[in-house]
């Protein structure tokens, strides 16, 4: 397929489905409606006449800032088949945030969900290469529709002759460490995702029903629900609010999925809910799986306890795409990040950019033809990740003999103490194996010697025990003792309610870090423990 010049990702996953007689079959699923492959195809047609009459030109870029309903896939695959280019926006931003945006993007139009109207609509008036702001699913009179710009037009117009290589979506990355960055993927790479992580690895059928809580602006869901369902035929449920355990088991036991995807952090708020049971979810489950941050081994066990099934564990990125390293389904190890997707080559390097050998600590190196095209308009951060055909993830692994990684942390977040290497993900691991803990973070704080010690913040099941004694905090100290090595328990632990995280559910530990003072107390008033 790359070897071609001319191909449109939206004429192979759309138009193809109808083609090999899957129109009547329901591609999406939302609590309004469903939507079949051919309506997907008839929509997706007349969505690039509508974009052209509102003055939007191939090679020009709209923003969508859309819930996860089937108007998702109408506009994105729309825009692609028409050669515009989508760029998907987080659905929980600020104005001011939604304002760099779309002005770092230089979108003509964004078609925005009715409830996030307001705060795009207020981002939007300063933003002088907007053309339009479209509401998608209602929204007050005076404001152009979605659904009647779509009803204006009698025919849908041609597929725009594109090429493999050219430019086909954007996402932004997630803003672990700082402000968002572009992410540029050509339209050849979608069906290579889908058939090395989707087809080959997780083993995805045309006769699967997809249910992923990970929302499609980012590239974890997008590739769970639109890009590996589609190219097999598959059906994918959208849920478009915020998932909540309850919320997803009533997702589950409604329509009966056959395969989930979550991150962890949602994986450990359902084992914490005793309302959430194998009675109360799907009796088709045959697959469970997570990504956007490890998963903690206490809780693929927990869930395999209670469930019957593994949680199959996954590590992806947006600059990959989607997933390159996940654990193989039927033979799950805890503890691990498994073995490579069969198209993506792994190595781990330095700080010299060397080769490490099997057992020490390296930096992640990806090799793979559905790596991004590059940041926009950030060249020295697109040389300093994108090294010829070589992606730096930022993150740090060891590699055993078998070829099996083993997640050690991000870069930024490892740090030494008494000249050892401490993985962040590994002490969280620790903490969240004790009874009271439902998540943990950990950052490298100054003791008063100035001497670098782990600070851990925990978020207990139970909040009426932050108000416990010191007998926690030590319990939690001697328990990571044993559990991971004397030199790596948190010196201090400050409970808090909840951890800031992006949208995908990663835990941004710079901001926790901006919070820690001297001596690991809190700007916000704690005290060392």
């Amino acid at each position: 397929m790359t070897a071609l010049r001319d191909y449109n990702a939206a004429v192979d996953f759309v138009d193809r489905n109808v083609a090999e007689g899957r129109g009547d079959k329901t591609a999406f699923i939302d609590p309004s409606r469903n939507l079949t492959y051919s309506e997907l195809r008839d929509a997706t047609a007349r969505i690039g006449a509508m974009l052209a009459r509102i003055g939007i030109e191939p090679e020009n870029r709209i923003a969508m800032v859309l819930l996860d309903t089937v108007d998702f896939p109408i506009m994105f695959w729309g825009a692609i088949r028409a050669g515009i280019v989508p760029v998907l926006l987080n659905t929980r931003l600020n104005a001011e945030q939604y304002r760099f945006l779309l002005e770092d993007s230089r979108a003509k139009a964004v078609f925005v969900s009715a409830p996030l109207l307001p705060v795009v609509q207020e981002a939007a008036r300063q933003v002088p290469s907007l053309r339009a702001v479209v509401v998608v699913g209602g929204g007050p009179e005076g404001v152009p529709r979605l659904e009647a710009l779509l009803a204006a037009e009698n025919e849908g117009a041609a597929p725009a002759r594109t090429c493999a290589d050219e430019v086909a979506y954007w996402l932004y990355s997630s803003g672990t460490t700082g402000a968002p960055k572009g992410v540029m993927h050509v339209h050849s790479s979608m069906m290579l995702m889908a058939r090395h992580a989707g087809q080959e690895r997780i083993g995805i059928r045309e006769n699967d029903l997809v249910f992923s809580a990970a929302k499609l602006f980012f590239s974890y869901g997008l590739g769970n629900s639109i890009i590996c369902p589609m190219s097999v035929g598959a059906t994918s449920i959208f849920y478009p609010e915020r998932p909540t355990p309850q919320t997803v088991f009533e997702t589950l036991r409604a329509y009966q999925p056959t395969m989930f995807y979550a991150v962890p952090t949602l994986y450990a708020a359902i084992l914490a809910d005793a309302n959430c049971t194998p009675e109360t979810g799907s009796r088709r489950l045959r697959l469970c799986f997570s990504a956007g941050e490890p998963l903690p081994p206490e809780i693929g066990r927990a869930w395999k306890e209670r469930f019957g099934l593994d949680i199959v564990n996954g590590i992806g990125s947006t600059e990959m795409g989607h997933l390159f390293l996940t654990n193989i389904p039927d033979k799950v190890e805890y503890g691990t990040s498994g073995v490579p997707v069969r198209g993506y080559d792994l190595k781990l390097v330095d700080e010299a950019g060397q080769e490490v050998p099997d057992g020490e600590i390296g930096e992640l190196l990806v090799r793979g033809e559905t790596s991004a095209a590059g940041y926009w308009n950030q060249r020295e951060r697109s040389r300093r990740t994108f090294l010829g055909e070589w992606t730096r993830t930022g993150d740090k692994f060891v590699r055993r003999p078998d070829g099996v990684y083993l997640y050690c942390g991000r870069a930024d977040d490892m740090f030494k103490v008494s000249g050892i290497w401490v993985s962040p993900f590994e002490v969280e691991a620790a903490l969240v194996e004790h009874p009271s803990v439902l998540e943990a973070a950990v950052i490298p704080v100054e003791d008063e010697n100035g001497l670098i010690k782990p600070k851990a913040f925990v978020v207990l099941k139970d909040r009426r025990n932050e108000k416990l004694s010191r007998a926690l905090h030590d319990e939690l100290k001697l328990h990571v003792k044993h559990s991971v090595g004397p030199w790596k328990y948190p010196r201090w632990i400050e409970f808090v309610e909840s951890l800031p995280k992006t949208a995908s559910g990663k835990i941004q530990r710079f901001m926790l870090r901006s919070r820690a003072g001297p001596d690991g107390a809190s700007c916000e008033g704690g005290k060392p423990e």
